[in-house]
């Protein structure tokens, strides 16, 4: 499990620098914030939310909202929201097949018709048509709705010359056990936000738009910590109980986009690509009750890095650069050769970085009493091929982790630059 994160802060630009796993516009009518007195022009900064909201003159019966149920994410931009934005606490991944007969000009319609429902909803307004009514008391609550193209979309609407080179499948590795009715398909959609309820609202409006153009392949429900269940912001814990995320490229580095979103005028990958960015999307469940039979010092061996507060094993704090010559009394390499930060280090990859995005999950248990729970793991790069792929090889010849960990479904997404004032995710592509 490639081991860069994204931590846990609303904000990546919150997040210690260190190293890895264990580590819109508002639409017609008045929108559900409007009502509830949250937007206005005095401006209230939400401490390390990172956040601004305005309060304007209200009813005296309409309560504001609090800081996590008024937050927005803005739909247009040069990005799809939904990539750079701190972790959510709940998070719904779902793929599309195109039914039977449906080519572009559906296709283009469905963008359409989602692209229109997730601006609508990002503001904390209603569905345009027959909403549900399920998330009318709260506000936006960072919702991000994120879509994108898998392979066979290509074939699927005449458009196999757009396809990117970037998105041929992607190897085998000797660690899968993938079920291919739970991977790629044809559209992808990740959905995240503060609240369990606007999460599952975006997510249903999605699936009534889809109508008889597309249908679900596969969904997935995953969860992260709420926002303020920390004293302060801290880099976010996964089910192994690690600190996941410390590596995580950030937005202040000077050759963040570059490594992370197509540039304008890239030569291997096609012009409706400009500024988008690839999606590997995995669902990697973990071996609990393996893990948790090991000792505390085991489990920090196959980390190299201490579970109370992510240091490296060779000392210092969380964002102290690892020592990866350091040895001990008996001349034995502190952090273990197979260890899993050892080992997904970008200057042990050639650079290879990705940005990770993930989402735990917990799907009941199976009848012998054992947990299916994990991680959807989502990174985010330039080019899988010199982001995902070079980590995943090496760790698939010997990280300490593999034995605790199966990759049970995969998929790889094209998701395109942000939709621009007046159009619609995709539109470059279908129109083009």
């Amino acid at each position: 499990m490639p081991d860069q994160s994204i931590p846990q802060a609303r904000t990546p630009e919150t997040a210690p620098e260190g190293d890895e796993f264990e580590n819109a516009a508002p639409g017609e009518g008045i929108s559900r914030r409007k009502l509830l007195g949250t937007a206005g022009a005095t401006g209230l900064v939400l401490g390390a939310a990172g956040g601004t909201v305005g309060y304007a003159a209200r009813p005296a019966e309409a309560t504001p909202l609090t800081s996590v149920g008024a937050d927005q994410v803005m739909f247009h931009g040069k990005h799809q929201p939904g990539i750079t934005q701190g972790l959510q606490a709940r998070g719904h991944l779902v793929a599309f097949d195109l039914a039977a007969g449906a080519g572009r000009k559906e296709a283009a319609a469905l963008l359409r018709r989602w692209s229109q429902t997730a601006r609508r909803l990002m503001a904390g307004e209603a569905t345009a048509h027959d909403d549900t009514d399920v998330a009318r008391d709260a506000g936006p609550s960072s919702l991000t709705v994120t879509f994108g193209f898998g392979h066979s979309f290509f074939g699927r609407t005449g458009l196999e010359k757009q396809r990117p080179i970037s998105l041929d499948p992607l190897p085998d590795f000797s660690s899968d056990h993938l079920d291919k009715k739970r991977s790629d398909g044809d559209l992808w959609v990740q959905i995240g936000a503060n609240d369990a309820l606007v999460a599952f609202h975006a997510l249903r409006a999605i699936q009534k738009d889809a109508g008889s153009a597309a249908r679900i392949r596969w969904q997935m429900n995953g969860f992260n910590r709420s926002p303020g269940a920390t004293a302060h912001p801290m880099t976010a814990r996964n089910l192994m109980g690690q600190i996941d995320g410390t590596r995580n490229p950030k937005p202040t580095e000077s050759d963040f986009d570059q490594r992370i979103f197509v540039p304008a005028s890239g030569a291997s990958d096609p012009a409706w690509m400009a500024n988008g960015s690839y999606a590997v999307v995995r669902r990697i469940r973990m071996l609990l009750d393996d893990w948790e039979k090991l000792s505390l010092k085991g489990q920090e061996n196959v980390i190299g890095r201490r579970k109370s507060d992510g240091a490296a094993l060779s000392g210092g704090t969380e964002t102290t650069e690892m020592d990866l010559e350091k040895t001990d009394a008996k001349g034995n390499l502190v952090v273990p050769i197979n260890a899993h930060a050892r080992i997904t280090r970008p200057d042990q990859n050639g650079g290879a970085a990705m940005l990770r995005r993930p989402f735990s999950y917990h799907d009941g248990f199976d009848a012998d009493g054992v947990p299916d729970a994990g991680l959807l793991f989502v990174c985010w790069q330039a080019d899988p091929l010199r982001g995902f792929v070079p980590v995943q090889r090496k760790l698939d010849r010997g990280d300490a982790l593999s034995q605790f960990i199966r990759h049970e479904a995969s998929g790889l997404f094209a998701v395109p630059g942000g939709a621009a004032e007046g159009e619609y995710v995709g539109q470059r592509l279908l129109e083009g």
